[in-house]
């Protein structure tokens, strides 16, 4: 189980965005990335097509999971994820307040 998920709020904890805080948009597990709303905005230069025009777009770039905390919707701070089984769900937990991460999509 991954410990991100689409619609969580995180905060980014390193690179040139650290400190902001945005919700995930995409989970791209086999590159252990997440694509996070106004985080790692570049420029793209893209050239004229038949169904685009050409011009500058502004292109949202994958953050490695490993530079992101999630903020527990419980205590609101950055935290780690822990995981607790209960019968057959495995369930995601907050490492500061012990309280259950849910996911508003």
């Amino acid at each position: 189980m991954f410990k991100f998920k689409k619609g969580d709020d995180v905060l980014v904890t390193t690179g040139r965005d650290k400190g902001k805080r945005g919700k995930i948009e995409k989970v791209l597990v086999s590159e252990n990335k997440v694509v996070i709303s106004g985080v790692n905005i570049y420029k793209r230069h893209r050239k004229a097509t038949r169904n685009q025009a050409a011009g500058i777009y502004q292109v949202t770039r994958p953050v490695n999971a490993s530079s992101i905390a999630i903020i527990c919707p419980k205590c609101l701070k950055p935290t780690r994820v822990g995981f607790k089984i209960e019968g057959k769900n495995k369930n995601r937990i907050c490492n500061k307040c012990k309280g259950l991460i849910t996911t508003k999509e």
